[in-house]
């Protein structure tokens, strides 16, 4: 299986690289949005902000959302689960629309959130053995879903629950860093390999 990994032009792709091999799956980098597309998967990674992530999408938005929404196999993770969605509160720019919502900021008075957090998830195979994991999080922002349905999993922090992952046909997204979760972090990202491959 061949992995695109899109590289929005800023932060280190290196350890969400390596943990994609690990689960056995080859990677290929790709700053060209339509030239990821020519993969067997996708996966948004989860640096930067909204504003010149979603401008590097632009030109390739509408491709790229019509084939998630066709079922192309996607994990979006931290920034790039916040991608898929339509607008955000942190900067201008439109998302995908895949998730049906949009960004807000963190309702708490610690921001960034930064550090290790609970994971209560549901029976989506994206965290087939690991319904209740630790996860590592640094962020500021948090996708809404419009429907509660689309959300797959919650976290908890300064009291205030949101949404940790959500998920939408073949579609997935998750606001922590698995490639920085340990061996949980690994395991839900063979998950998607595995779901992807179906």
């Amino acid at each position: 299986m061949i992995v695109g990994l899109l590289d929005y032009g800023v932060g280190n792709l290196h350890s969400l690289a390596k943990a994609i091999e690990q689960g056995g799956a080859q990677v290929r980098i790709e700053s060209d949005p339509l030239r990821a597309l020519e993969t067997d998967a996708l996966i948004l990674p989860g640096v930067g902000a909204f504003g010149p992530a979603a401008a590097a999408l632009v030109h390739a938005g509408p491709q790229i959302g019509e084939a998630l929404r066709e079922g192309f196999p996607c994990l979006g993770i931290c920034l790039g689960m916040q991608l898929l969605f339509d607008v955000s509160e942190e900067s201008p720019g439109i998302g995908l629309g895949v998730i049906p919502g949009s960004v807000h900021r963190l309702a708490a008075k610690r921001v960034p959130h930064m550090g290790w957090n609970g994971v209560a998830a549901t029976s989506d195979p994206l965290f087939r053995g690991v319904e209740h994991m630790l996860a590592y999080y640094a962020n500021s922002y948090v996708g809404l879903p419009r429907d509660p349905q689309d959300v797959i999993a919650t976290t908890e922090y300064e009291g205030h629950a949101f949404p940790a992952a959500v998920r939408h046909a073949r579609t997935w997204g998750v606001q922590f860093h698995p490639e920085k979760s340990a061996e949980a972090g690994l395991t839900l990202i063979m998950n998607f390999l595995r779901e992807a491959a179906r």
